[in-house]
């Protein structure tokens, strides 16, 4: 029989170091559905269950591939335990699915770099009989001091007279909040997350962040790229392709003549790759901040729509997609500068150009290795539809 593996992420609406901070992005995905990805990725998790009292993080919940389970009003406060949210799960998904869960996870939506590969090691822990429960930690080789009023600074892990080498010491591990497997009954038994005999899991201590603040959710967004195992979309993963243009599509410079009459430069790959999306059906559109007859006559010369001289990107994208019944999720949209940001957070598939601004580059999901105006588009195109696109130039 198969054993049932039900991964618990507990995510109140109610935040106050980050205001909605369950749904803050980091690499344009929200923390609650990077939280799910790591788990569904895990084999041996058979369900995975969001446990909210937030609509929100329900519907990204269930968009990410997760269930969600209305958390009742008296644990969803700021005094709730994580446990008591886990135990009204547990009830939720036996009466849900007729049968109890044989291991149970806790699994945090504020480490935004957990793995697959963590939480199956936490899970093969349990399953194996090694242990009742098992909980990621990193390995530490750090001094701790406690200080008080009758003794000054003293060590709490060592001897201050003695200061051995790094090398020389034995790890303790520090605890990352990541992810808690148990035994169902067990936890059912002791309602706490720790009883029995406990293993870790060791992690890299370099993917070890917990967001409770600004500070570090500002550091998430910058570690993303270099933590994140690179990803990029398929064709079945995306319906619709919007494209910026100033610095997606150009390299961002306007060259002008004596007559204040600008010029910019595209690329003929990008006129490819348009050219092979709109043939594989899929709807493509150039929204853009500028005013310009430049992007008319491209948008013309490549048989696409144009949405130009544009305030507001995000709300003129939100307008094309229930025009066009595409759901935004489902939605590439590729950009290379701050006034693209609203709309980075409102799509599924945030992309930024190589050149692009930090900031850009910090909130997309995929980044390509050209730069915007050097072909940028045709390499998005391959990521949709394979490397050789027979297509007549354009």
């Amino acid at each position: 029989m198969t054993t049932t593996v039900l991964a618990v992420i507990p995510a109140r609406g109610g935040s106050k170091g980050v205001p909605a901070k369950n749904l803050a992005p980091v690499a344009g995905v929200p923390l609650v559905a990077r939280a799910v990805r790591a788990c569904l990725g895990a084999r041996p998790v058979t369900h995975v269950v969001v446990s909210t009292d937030d609509a929100g993080i329900a519907a990204a919940a269930r968009t990410a591939g997760a269930e969600a389970v209305r958390r009742p009003a008296e644990i969803a406060g700021d005094t709730a335990t994580s446990e008591a949210a886990v135990l009204h799960a547990m009830d939720a998904f036996e009466a849900t699915h007729g049968r109890p869960a044989d291991v149970v996870l806790l699994v945090q939506c504020t480490s935004p770099f957990l793995s697959s590969a963590e939480v199956a090691e936490t899970v093969e822990r349990i399953t194996s009989g090694a242990a009742d429960t098992a909980f990621t930690a990193a390995p530490s080789h750090g001094f701790l001091w406690r200080e008080t009023v009758e003794d000054g600074a003293t060590g709490v892990n060592h001897d201050k007279a003695h200061r051995p080498r790094r090398q020389d010491r034995e790890p303790e591990y520090l605890e990352t909040g990541a992810v808690y497997a148990m035994d169902a009954a067990g936890f059912r038994t002791h309602k706490h997350r720790f009883f029995g005999r406990t293993a870790l899991v060791v992690t890299d201590p370099a993917r070890v962040l917990e967001i409770d603040d600004p500070h570090d959710l500002a550091r998430a967004r910058v570690l993303a790229p270099l933590l994140d195992t690179p990803a990029t979309p398929g064709f079945a993963d995306i319906d619709a392709v919007v494209l910026d243009f100033d610095g997606t599509q150009t390299d961002d410079r306007v060259h002008l003549d004596a007559e204040g009459r600008e010029f910019v430069s595209a690329h003929r790959g990008d006129g490819l790759g348009i050219a092979a999306l709109r043939r594989a059906g899929l709807p493509v559109l150039i929204l853009s901040t500028e005013q310009n007859a430049v992007v008319a006559a491209r948008a013309r010369k490549l048989k696409i729509p144009v949405l130009h001289g544009i305030d507001r990107k995000d709300r003129a994208l939100k307008e094309w997609c229930e025009a066009e019944g595409i759901d935004p999720q489902r939605v590439l949209y590729a950009g290379n500068d701050v006034n693209d940001l609203p709309c980075f957070h409102l799509v599924g598939w945030p992309v930024a150009v190589s050149s692009a601004h930090d900031s850009v580059r910090a909130a997309a999901r995929a980044v390509t290795v050209t730069p915007g105006g050097s072909g940028a588009i045709r390499e998005i195109a391959a990521w949709l539809l394979g490397p050789e696109l027979d297509t007549p130039n354009s």
